[in-house]
This record gives structure tokens, sequence and C-alpha cells, in this order.
């Protein structure tokens, strides 16, 4: 309740700003503060790795569509909101836009006729990249991307998102970070990661939580909510700083191999994490997934011991130890008692053999349930639609085997679902609340639907 007159309360006030801006604050484009030389260049390759870093096809791109020509279904507080057509089709992509019109999309999210575009194109984020790369960018879609011609659905939101004149509002609120980049007094490697993390891989997007106006509360690494965790879309984006987090249990080798691969010693990716390592990171360069690794693991001024290359990082794996705050559960386990509550025998009947008692699991194939982010997280939807329609890891050119978890729908009952994943939340010391059937029918139904 307190989060609905939160959201209702702030819609009211957008609404009155809304109308404050539409008299007041004129619709204008952001100008550079140092543009780049007129004969200036891309270096080869740029545009095409400012895109992937960008993680532009995870969004521009449908299920079973062509590379950027868009009709993705982006969920949203507001509606769904369908992504664009980036490819320089005439038509119906953006192949008459201007440099100076790309940029204001990216800068200032407009189209080239003044008309805003929803915040899912997160520019509030690509404001923060450099001239150079914005202009790299633009050449490689103009010059190297084939055209595509694909009309998209138009984007229809109920009243009053659908007055996207009130998005000249929100932006007045939610763009105070100027263009361009401002590294922190950090070394050269982390600088480089800081970049990476705050404008083109915009992680604050789903990483920080929201104000009341929906606007990230966090966009840079000198404000304290910055990557202090948010929820996207039914799903727990953890904090990537502060004690107790998943991250902070991580060496930087581990990090780094995690953005690169999708899977290290303790954890594995899914759900749009698993996008953003199937479109983007794996596509980094070694350096670059170090860097973001680094940066993160030092965002809260700590020291950070630096690998000597990627791959005495990404080599170095162990198998986690199990350790005191689990032990009462794994004794549990191993002995088999025919007393043990039913979310037990469940585990024991369909997880043992993968999680093994000890709930650590496997590194890089079998991800550890203690502690896991998933398990313990506020929102529990994803870990019961997994349990029910299983997981996948996708294929990267480091770890090219895909990993596949089976669901469990056709073979338990919300009845036990419920009880497994009460019992996880558990187990091992971890101590989040317990789910009910109907929670997991709410999911099942969900998911069927979909």
């Amino acid at each position: 309740m307190k989060t609905f007159l939160r959201i209702v309360a702030g819609l009211a006030l957008v609404g009155v700003v809304a109308l404050l801006a539409f008299i007041f604050v004129p619709v204008q484009r952001t100008q550079p503060a140092e543009a780049p030389a007129a004969d200036w260049e891309p270096a080869e390759g740029q545009g095409e790795y400012v895109l992937h870093a960008s993680d532009c096809v995870a969004c521009h791109t449908s299920d079973d569509g062509e590379s950027l020509a868009g009709g993705r279904a982006i969920a949203s507080p507001m509606g769904t909101i369908w992504s664009t057509n980036i490819t320089p089709d005439p038509e119906t992509g953006i192949g008459d836009w201007s440099y100076a019109d790309f940029r204001a999309a990216m800068i200032d999210g407009l189209e080239p006729d003044g008309t805003h575009l929803y915040p899912a194109m997160p520019y509030e984020n690509y404001r923060l990249m450099t001239e150079e790369d914005i202009r790299a960018l633009y050449e490689y879609i103009m010059t190297e991307v084939e055209p595509v011609s694909n009309e998209v659905q138009e984007t229809e939101l109920s009243f009053p998102f659908n007055l996207r004149f009130g998005i000249r509002a929100w932006n007045w609120l939610a763009l105070t970070h100027g263009p361009g980049f401002t590294p922190a007094d950090v070394p050269e490697l982390q600088q480089r990661g800081q970049y990476l993390v705050e404008g083109p891989g915009h992680c604050a997007a789903c990483h920080s939580p929201r104000s009341v106006f929906m606007s990230q509360d966090g966009v840079t690494a000198d404000e304290d909510s910055f990557l202090a965790g948010g929820v996207i879309d039914g799903w727990n984006a953890p904090a990537l700083r502060g004690e107790g987090t998943d991250l902070a249990k991580w060496s930087v080798g581990e990090l780094a191999a995690y953005l690169a691969t999708g899977r290290n010693a303790h954890s594995t990716a899914n759900g749009e994490m698993g996008l953003v390592v199937e479109h983007s990171l794996q596509k980094l360069t070694d350096e670059d997934n170090l860097a973001m690794a680094a940066f993160l693991k030092g965002i809260d001024g700590d020291a950070v011991d630096l690998p000597e290359s990627f791959a005495t990082a990404a080599g170095a794996i162990e198998v986690p130890a199990a350790d005191s705050a689990g032990s009462a559960t794994t004794e549990m386990l191993a002995s088999a008692d025919p007393d043990m509550p039913l979310g037990a025998r469940l585990y024991m009947d369909n997880c043992v053999g993968c999680h093994f008692a000890t709930g650590k699991g496997a590194p890089e194939i079998f991800p550890e349930l203690q502690g896991n982010s998933m398990v313990v997280g506020s929102e529990t939807m994803p870990l019961i639609s997994v349990i029910l329609n299983g997981a996948e890891v996708p294929s990267t050119a480091k770890r090219p085997m895909a990993l596949r978890m089976q669901g469990y729908a056709d073979r338990m009952s919300d009845d036990e679902v419920a009880e497994l994943v009460t019992w996880l939340r558990g187990a091992w010391g971890n101590d989040a609340s317990a789910v009910t059937a109907a929670d997991v029918a709410t999911v099942r139904e969900a998911d069927h639907g979909h």
C-alpha cells in the first residue's frame, strides 16, 4: 500500500510539473561541450564495439526478428513499450536521421520531430558517453548495418502516460547530469570500468533503485544510491555494492568471469542479465571486463587486488567450501531422515544431484543456493518461474556450452513448489519470507499465458 501511495503521489506531482513544464520549458537539444573535430574519424571497429558495449541488440531485436529491427516488447510500470527499428532503413528505421538527430535521441531522448522517447531508452545513462563514442556508433549503424524494412507496433500506453509532452517534465526532474563523462579519482583501469558501467553499459538502469518519479535514483558513482539494487519487471536486480552483497564475496577475477561468460564459481546469469551477457558483455575485451570488475569492487573505496590477466583470473576456479551457516541443513539432508520437512524431501528428490547437500552447486555449472540473490530476494516470481519452467545460461565464446535446467511444472503441484521454495529461502542460513501456493499459481498462470 505504501508503494502504491508513493506512486500515486509521484504521478500527481509529475502531472503538476508536466503542466508547468509544458507551459514554460521549451523542447531543446543539449549541445556538446566539446564536439569531435570536423575531420575526426572513428577508430577501426570502434562503432561496432560501442554497439555491443551499449547492449543495443538485446532491446532492439525481437525474439524472431532481424538484428536491430525493433519490435521487442519491453515491460514498464506504465505498460508495454515496443522497441524501435534502428537499422538505417529510411522508411521504418532511422536511415534519414542526421547525426544531430541521433545524438538528440541518445542524449536528450528526442526524435527528430521533437517527440519525446519513453525513458525505457536509457538516455539517462547514454548522455554520459563521450561524443566520440556516440559519433562512432552513428557512423557504424549508418554505413555498416544492413537496412531492414520492419514497421514496428506503435506503443500505446493508457492515459496519462500516452501524453508524451509530460516526459518533458520528467526529463527536467531526472536529467540532473550534464552530457559527458567525469572520471573518479581512481586508477586508469578503474576509470575505464566506471565509464563502461555508468555510460554505455547503463548498469544503473536496472541496478539502481527508482525515485518516486521512476527515474534512476543514482546514475553516477558519486551518488550513494548508485547500484544499490532495484526491481525490474518482477526481478531483483541485486545491489552491486555494499557489505553482504554477492559481489562483496567475489574476487575481481570471479566477477570478470561472470561478466564475460555468465557464470563463475558461485552463480549463473539468467533473465535480463543473461541477455546482457549474450548480446553485450561476452563481446567486450578481457581488459574491459576486468576494468568493470575492478571498478565495481572498488566503488566503496576498498583496495582492489587485480589479477595479472583475465586468463589467470577466470582460470582460478575453486569449489566453494561448506560453511558453518549451512552445516545444519547439510547434515539434515545427508541423514536422509524420512521425517524431514516436505520442502527438504522435495529438494532431495529433485535438486540435490546438481546443487548438492551443501547448497553450493558446481562451479560454472550449477549455482550456489546459499545466499543466492534470486533465492533470497524480495521478488519471489523469478525463483518460482525457474522451478516451474527451467532456466538457460547462454553459450558464450569463452564458455560455449549452453546450460539448461529442466522445469518441474508437470511434476510438482502448486503446494509442492511453494513448500520447496519456502524451504530454499530458509535453508543453509538463508532468511527470507515464505511463499504460498497462491503465489505459485499466479506465476504458473502468467507464464502459461506468456
